[in-house]
């Protein structure tokens, strides 16, 4: 299969080497010393003491990876509306267009159905930008729970997990997924096709409205926020209000709060994505993984002060990172 990777980080970086490794024609669009040392030395993977190195076409520009079979959308949601129109003039009609965004995505009410069928979400896709170039029918929905890194310029350093569930947006069995699944599969990744993604989203999406902001204001780990009671109450209060956001548009959720914040725990040490941002200076996803939610709870009609409080002052943290202030330096221990 032709494939383009557009955004060869750290997620999108990691699918690129193993698809190639698994002989699909891989192609990746990158952008600076990244994109130098991807074209000089190839892409390298980094698997525990495991290194491999593939060659890839590499590029800046998405006009240059003419018509692939596949384009991976690997770039953070809130960097998609402005290369939207980009991606849409390298699609042929039988493109697919596999979407690895974390939290809820701008199609999340096409191909719904109910009454809020065709909804578009204005927190995750300001102005229809994205919904108008993208069409619904090429779209596959990708869940991603790897833990990866770039190490350095043209190096990914893949920590952990291989699970990539994979689906079309209105939960049909089509062929189209039941391929890109056993593709997936050959290339190392647990790769089920689903039929419920906005489940599989949820679940989630359920640890990350809490655990990324409020890692990114504390600058703490995964478990100092589970071990802190403070922070660990505050979690909690935050996903039950997701839960019942969720549950106002039919998801149910398989495991209790407790249980979630629990496995949360036990990963242990992590850096969550968006804090990994703030540290780097970056802009953060506060829109999809906690407006996006907010928004839906203004649609149902459902109160979250505990999500609105730390979406304001994340959002504040966004700003000033937006603004190229960057982070806070943290002064050591006397």
């Amino acid at each position: 299969m032709n494939i383009t990777v557009i955004g060869a980080g750290a997620i999108g970086g990691l699918l690129a080497a193993k698809l190639a490794v698994a002989g699909e024609r891989v192609g990746v669009v990158a952008r600076g010393e990244h994109l130098k040392a991807i074209r000089e030395r190839g892409l390298v993977l980094k698997e525990g003491t495991k290194e491999t190195v593939v060659s890839v076409d590499a590029t800046d520009r998405i006009a240059e990876a003419g018509r692939p079979d596949l384009v991976v959308l690997a770039v953070k949601a809130h960097q998609l509306a402005p290369i939207a129109a980009d991606v849409a003039s390298i699609l042929s009609p039988a493109t697919m267009v596999l979407t690895a965004q974390n939290g809820l995505p701008w199609w999340y009410f096409f191909k719904h159905g109910g009454p809020h069928e065709g909804v578009r979400l204005k927190s995750v896709d300001p102005g229809g930008v994205i919904a108008d170039h993208l069409a619904s029918d090429a779209i596959i929905a990708g869940i991603v729970y790897q833990a990866a890194e770039i190490e350095s310029p043209g190096v990914i350093r893949h920590i952990e997990g291989n699970r990539f569930p994979v689906a079309e947006i209105d939960g049909a069995r089509t062929e189209r997924v039941a391929a890109l699944s056993r593709m997936l599969f050959n290339a190392g990744f647990k790769s089920p096709a689903l039929t419920d993604v906005r489940a599989e989203i949820w679940m989630k999406l359920w640890g990350n409205l809490a655990f990324n902001p409020i890692s990114a204001l504390a600058r703490a780990n995964l478990d100092d926020i589970c071990r802190f009671p403070p922070t660990r109450a505050l979690a909690a209060a935050m996903m039950r209000e997701g839960q019942a956001v969720g549950e106002a548009f039919g998801i149910r959720f398989r495991i209790p709060v407790e249980q979630r914040i629990a496995g949360a725990e036990g990963i242990g040490a992590h850096k969550t994505s968006m804090l990994q941002d703030v540290e780097h200076g970056r802009a953060i996803e506060i829109e999809a993984l906690l407006g996006s939610v907010i928004e839906l709870a203004r649609l149902a009609d459902i109160a979250t002060p505990h999500l609105d409080a730390v979406y304001a002052v994340a959002k504040l943290l966004g700003e000033t990172l937006g603004q190229g202030v960057g982070p806070p330096a943290l002064a050591p221990a006397q």
